[in-house]
C-alpha cells in the first residue's frame, strides 16, 4: 500500500523581515558597517517593501540599542560564550531576543518566524535547533534581560569610561535611555510660532523651545520641511547656538559646521555666518540643508584649524569632532565599532581648534565650545587648559538661559546634558504624595562651555 505524501510544512509568516534584521546585525556587528550602509549591503532587506522593511529595521535598531544587554542575558542560556558563536547564528538569536524582550512581539510569532529565518540563511541553518531552544527559553525567562546590569549595553571599557565621566547612577540612567527609541526634535526659524507649528505637526513644545514630534515617520512630507521653516535637531544640540545671545548683524563662524543645524540657527538669528567644513561628503549635506532653509550663509570647504577670516569675528561656535559617546542611542552600533585607542586622538584636535578660534576672535568675542560626549578629557579638560593660557575667560551659563536643562548646569557654569540619576524614583515618590513632577529632559548628551576672548 502506497504511503501518503508527507504533509507540506507551512512556513512561518514574516521570516523575511527577521532574516533581513539578522543580516543587518551581521553587517554592523561583524563587518563594521554602520546601519545605513548595512541596509544597502543586505540583499534580503533591499527586497522588502513597506511595513516589512520598517519592521526589519525596527528589529535591528532595537537589537543594536540593547545588544550588550541581550548578549549578557543570552549568555546564561547557552553553553558557550556568545562571542565564540557563529556570527550568523548569534545575529539570528539577537534578532529574536530583541523581539521578545524589547519590542513586545508575541512569543509564538517571534520564535517561529525567527527559527524559520535561520533555516533560510545558509550560514545559520545548522544552528536552527539552538535558535529554537534558546528563544523558547528566552520567552519564558525575560527577566534575565531586565535584571542585566544597565551599563552592559556597552563594551566594558566604554561603560567604565562613562561611569567615570558621569558617576555610576547617571551612567545607569544613560544606559536605560539608550534602550528607548530616540525622539525626533526640530528647531523652528525664530519667526515661526512654536505652539502653532507644534499643533500642526502633532508635537509638543519643550521648555527649551524645541518641538518634539510624536513620530519621525515621513518627516520630509510634513508641512514646513520643504520650505525650510524647521529642521531636525535634538533639543540639546540646539542649545549651543542659543547660548550665543543676541548676534543679529554680528560676524560669526560655525567651525565644523555639517550637517548645518547650528549654522541655520545662527543665520536665522540674523548673524552674518561663515560655515567651515573640511569633509567633502558632509559638505554635500550642509549645502542641501542651507539651500532648503533659504538662509544667507557663506560656506567654505577648508580645515578650520588653518582657515582665518579676513577680519576678526564677533563670535564662534565650535562643535568639535569627538568620540560621540553622547549620541550612542541614535547610533548604537558605534559603541561596538570603536576602539579605546581611537579615543586618544580627539583631544589634540579639539585643542588645536580652540587655539585657532583664539586667533579668529576679536577681544571680547565669544566662543561656544561643545562636544557630544560627556568625557572630561574632551570637554572640561579642554576648556580648563584653554583658560590656563590666559587667552580666555569663562562666561557662566545661567539657569534662565537653559529652560528644561537647569539640572544640567555644572558648578563651573558649563552644561552636561546627561539624564539625571534616579529620575524615575523621584517621579514615583512625588506621585505618591500627589505632587506633579515634569518628566526629566530626554536628549542627546552634550558638554557645552561659553568662553570670552581676553
Amino acid at each position: 500500500m502506497a504511503r501518503p505524501p508527507p504533509e507540506k510544512r507551512t512556513e512561518a509568516a514574516g521570516w523575511q523581515s527577521r532574516l533581513a534584521a539578522a543580516e543587518l546585525l551581521h553587517h554592523t556587528l561583524d563587518k563594521g558597517l554602520d546601519l545605513e550602509a548595512a541596509m544597502d549591503a543586505s540583499r534580503t532587506f533591499r527586497r522588502l517593501e513597506g511595513p516589512d522593511r520598517g519592521f526589519a529595521r525596527a528589529i535591528a535598531g532595537a537589537a543594536l540599542r540593547g545588544i550588550g544587554r541581550i548578549d549578557y542575558a543570552l549568555g546564561g542560556m547557552v553553553e558557550r560564550p556568545m562571542a565564540g558563536m557563529e556570527p550568523e547564528v548569534r545575529a539570528v538569536l539577537c534578532a529574536g531576543a530583541a523581539q521578545l524582550w524589547m519590542l513586545g512581539v508575541p512569543d509564538h510569532a517571534a520564535v517561529s518566524a525567527t527559527v524559520e529565518a535561520a533555516g533560510k540563511w545558509h550560514e545559520a541553518r545548522r544552528g536552527g535547533g539552538l535558535v529554537n531552544a534558546v528563544l523558547r527559553r528566552a520567552s519564558r525567562e525575560a527577566q534575565a534581560f531586565h535584571d542585566a546590569p544597565p551599563t552592559s549595553v556597552w563594551p566594558e571599557w566604554m561603560a567604565a569610561k562613562l561611569k567615570s565621566a558621569l558617576g555610576p547612577e547617571r551612567a545607569d540612567a544613560m544606559a536605560r535611555l539608550q534602550l528607548e527609541e530616540p525622539p525626533v526634535d526640530i528647531t523652528l526659524k525664530p519667526v515661526a510660532d512654536p505652539h502653532a507649528w507644534a499643533k500642526k505637526l502633532n508635537g509638543v513644545v519643550l521648555p527649551s523651545g524645541s518641538i518634539r514630534l510624536a513620530s519621525g515617520a515621513g518627516l520630509t512630507d510634513l508641512p514646513g520641511y520643504a520650505d525650510g521653516v524647521w529642521w531636525v535637531q535634538d533639543a540639546a544640540a540646539a542649545l549651543p547656538a542659543r547660548l550665543m545671545g543676541d548676534i543679529a548683524g554680528k560676524r560669526v563662524a560655525d567651525l565644523c559646521a555639517a550637517p548645518g543645524g547650528k549654522t541655520m540657527q545662527l543665520a536665522a538669528a540674523g548673524a552674518s555666518v561663515t560655515a567651515i567644513e573640511i569633509s567633502r561628503q558632509r559638505m554635500t549635506r550642509l549645502r542641501e540643508n542651507i539651500e532648503r532653509s533659504r538662509l544667507p550663509v557663506t560656506i567654505v570647504e577648508q580645515d578650520a584649524r588653518t582657515w582665518r577670516p579676513a577680519e576678526l569675528l564677533d563670535a564662534i561656535l565650535l562643535d568639535a569632532p569627538c568620540s560621540a559617546l553622547g549620541i550612542l542611542r541614535r547610533h548604537p552600533e558605534g559603541a561596538w565599532r570603536r576602539d579605546p585607542k581611537d579615543m586618544a586622538r580627539f583631544p589634540a584636535t579639539q585643542t588645536q581648534l580652540v587655539q585657532a578660534a583664539a586667533e579668529m576672535l576679536r577681544p571680547g568675542g565669544r566662543l561656544i565650545y561643545s562636544v557630544c560626549t560627556p568625557t572630561s578629557e574632551e570637554g572640561r579638560d579642554i576648556v580648563e587648559a584653554a583658560l590656563a593660557t590666559g587667552s580666555w575667560r569663562r562666561v557662566k551659563i545661567t539657569p534662565e538661559e537653559v529652560h528644561g536643562f537647569e539640572a544640567a548646569l555644572t558648578d563651573d557654569g558649563d552644561l552636561i546634558t546627561a539624564p539625571q540619576a534616579l529620575a524615575e524614583a523621584r517621579v514615583a515618590a512625588a506621585s505618591a504624595v500627589g505632587e506633579i513632577v515634569a518628566e526629566p529632559m530626554k536628549s542627546d548628551i552634550f558638554y557645552i562651555a561659553r568662553l570670552e576672548r581676553a
